[in-house]
């Protein structure tokens, strides 16, 4: 728990120097101007929840009804996104809440491995789409380290990749006990035969597809966000930028996975990314601050769903019967 804490305290401070360098004041006034984007944001972001829960079902192949995978897909966001669970917690919760309502828990795993493993490789294609559209509309010479940061990716998302084809949760399930004490929801029935199973969820290709289709449409709804806010804040309405700024910076964000919301790492990277386009700092924070409100109002949500959830699970337990 030291680990995370530190990490937050250290994110932390990052957002508020950060903040303090570009101008508290120019910020809080240029979140002013874009603060009607937020509820729109919050329906685009539902909107990529239920796409990537649409994903999810189809990589797992089986389970409840659609609508009972978008409440778990918004819940294992909420984790994720709001607790200090190094992007892990809400996944394992995730598997937890489909192994409850019936589906196999060695294929509840195998299904979200193999969703992760879709979004992942989509976002390298978004982001690799990024970088085109900055070569091709970018500032001159902006785009010339671009070439050793996709190569980074793309051999860490295949070496993830090839860790699932040579057996890595083979390992996991050798492992499943000191899992387990750190994560009470993982069961020895839950990773039994996990490698077979998700060795069968690869062979199916139109699923595959499908899911990358419905994860890559997900990327692209961020574009809308940031095109909105920075057409709020009287910055253009430019698509070129905003997709620039959409992709790589999801991607400064998701590199900074062990630290709890990314803080300090998303406002560091758009800083980055947003400068090559002469947007100034205070701009490129007050489109974190738009996004951070539009991820609290739905992770908060998501956190109270899962509450009530359990709450309710809890008492029916307890009811006689």
């Amino acid at each position: 728990m030291i680990v995370p804490l530190l990490a937050i305290a250290l994110g932390g401070g990052a957002v508020i120097a950060l903040a303090a360098w570009a101008g508290l004041a120019a910020i809080g006034t240029e979140v002013w101007q874009a603060a009607w984007v937020v509820p729109p944001a919050v329906a685009l972001m539902l909107i990529q929840l239920y796409l990537s829960a649409i994903a999810w079902r189809i990589s797992v192949g089986a389970g409840p009804r659609l609508g009972r995978y978008f409440r778990i897909r918004w819940i294992r966001e909420a984790v994720n996104g709001m607790l200090p669970v190094a992007q892990l917690g809400g996944n394992i919760l995730a598997v937890r809440m489909l192994a409850q309502r019936g589906v196999p828990g060695t294929t509840a795993t195998a299904g979200t491995t193999l969703d992760i493993t879709v979004e992942v490789v989509t976002q390298l294609i978004f982001t690799m789409a990024g970088f085109g559209v900055l070569g091709l509309w970018g500032p001159a010479g902006a785009a010339s380290w671009a070439g050793l940061i996709m190569a980074l990716m793309a051999l860490s998302v295949g070496g993830f990749v090839l860790a699932q084809r040579i057996g890595l949760l083979r390992l996991v399930e050798l492992l499943i006990r000191p899992i387990a004490r750190v994560f009470p929801g993982v069961t020895i029935e839950s990773v039994r035969g996990l490698h077979a199973e998700l060795m069968r969820l690869h062979r199916d290709r139109r699923a595959l597809l499908e899911a990358g289709a419905l994860h890559l449409l997900a990327w692209l709804l961020g574009v809308l966000e940031t095109w909105m806010t920075l057409w709020a804040m009287g910055l253009g309405g430019a698509l070129a930028p905003a997709f620039v700024i959409e992709s790589l910076g999801m991607a400064a964000r998701s590199a900074g996975f062990i630290v709890p919301g990314a803080l300090g790492v998303q406002e560091g990277g758009l800083v980055v990314v947003a400068g090559l386009y002469g947007i100034p700092a205070d701009a490129a924070i007050a489109l974190s601050m738009v996004k951070r409100a539009r991820e609290v109002i739905v992770g908060v949500a998501g956190l109270v769903m899962w509450q009530w959830s359990e709450g309710r699970r809890v008492l029916r337990r307890a009811r006689p019967d």
